[in-house]
Order: C-alpha cells, then structure tokens, then sequence
C-alpha cells in the first residue's frame, strides 16, 4: 500500500455469514478517486463495504484500509479506523430525538473532540458543505429525505475522511433529488476526498462517468483492468 492508496485489497474473500459472496477479490482505490460500486441485489456489494469498514471480519486475503490492516484489525481497533473513513448509509441512521446539531455532536465526541467552539466551528462548516446551511436546529422529522442524507453526509466529513464508503445512498429518494445527492459527492471528490459509492442508479453510471468496480457471479471485476458491463447488473 502506497501513500498515495487509501483501499488495497489482495486475493480476498468476502463473507457473509459462513458463506463466501466474493472470491479472489483484488482492487486499489487511490486518494482523490471515485468509483461506482454495481451488481444485483445479493452480490455481495453491502458485504464488501462492510468488511472494508470492519464491520465483517475478513477471513481470507488481506487488505489496507486508510493504513488498517483488516486481517489484523481488533474490535477495539474499529472506532480508530471509523475515524478516517467516511459511512453513508442508504436509511441515514440519523438519532431520531436529537437535533441535528445534537447528531453530529454526539459523532465528534465519540470520536476525541472536546472543544465546543472547534465543534461547533466544524459542524457548521460541513453542514454548509453539503448545502445545508441553518438545519442545525432542525429535528430529522423535520426534514426531507434528501436533507436528511445530506446530514449524514455532513456527519461522515466531520473527521476530514480519506475516503466516504456510501451504501446505496440515494436508494430512498426521487431521481431529482438523488441527482442533487450525487452533485454533493462529485463535489466532495473534486476537493481530494476518494469516493466508493454502491448504487443501482445506471443513469448516474452512464451519465457521469466513473470506474466501475462489479459484483457478478462471486467475483469483482474492475473497468480499470477489463471492460465491465452494465448489462445483468
């Protein structure tokens, strides 16, 4: 893994549960990169990023993550390699009875901080990093589900991330506002933060082209090294 690689990943396999989704899996993602990450329902894309930000043990093969050994990564590790990645997930799991200010607060003091006036500073500023400017007040009930992942968003920056792993994170919503969510991670990209994004959404793979990285048949295959279709996907 080079300083310039935040994902490397070696001849691994993908589990869920007892079962391998994914087999031989190879793939680097740089800094500074975005990828699309495609394949049918039950391919092993949700299982993938989770094992990339520990939440599944990898069993076979090795892989870096932001400078984290998976194979050897302890439970107690997680939370220190959760700091320097970014998660979105497609039905936000935004607390329900705090504020949106309270949301990202109750992330940056799991995460070390403790100076009110940098979290504050910080909050703000992420939030109108994603076009929110004056929600911080504003209970998740209170807004749109494009809000709503646009705050989650917010709350995967706020550590200044290498790279954000995003679940189907336009899933939920209308083509209009999906549209808007995908401008908000083109943007993040275009500022050096790598992107690796699960979607379904072909049109934002036809439309804004990327790299494509393709769960099919419990292998991944990679547009950098061979020609993938979006065909069965």
């Amino acid at each position: 893994m080079t300083n310039d690689t935040v994902i490397s990943v070696r001849d691994a396999s993908i589990f869920q549960t007892d079962t391998a989704v994914l087999e031989n899996v190879n793939f680097d993602v740089l800094k500074g990169e975005f990828a699309y990450l495609i394949g049918r329902t039950g391919s092993g894309k949700s299982s993938l990023l989770k094992t990339l930000y520990g939440d599944l043990p990898l069993r076979l093969g090795d892989a870096m993550v932001a400078g984290y050994s998976l194979r050897k990564l302890s439970r107690k590790q997680v939370p220190f390699l959760r700091r320097k990645i970014g998660i979105v997930f497609q039905d936000f799991q935004l607390l329900p009875d705090r504020t949106v200010a309270d949301n990202l607060q109750f992330v940056m003091r799991a995460t070390g901080w403790n100076d009110r006036s940098k979290m504050k500073k910080r909050l703000l500023d992420v939030l109108m990093r994603v076009g929110l400017g004056s929600v911080e007040t504003k209970m998740p009930h209170q807004l749109s589900g494009g809000e709503q992942q646009r705050v989650v968003i917010a709350r995967a920056l706020l550590n200044e991330p290498a790279i954000i792993l995003a679940d189907e994170p336009t899933g939920n919503l209308d083509p209009e506002v999906a549209e808007g969510i995908l401008r908000v991670f083109q943007e993040i990209n275009r500022s050096g933060t790598a992107v690796l994004m699960a979607t379904h959404n072909y049109q934002f793979v036809e439309h804004h082209k990327a790299r494509l990285l393709k769960c099919e048949r419990g292998h991944l295959l990679d547009s950098a090294k061979e020609t993938v279709r979006l065909s069965n996907a």
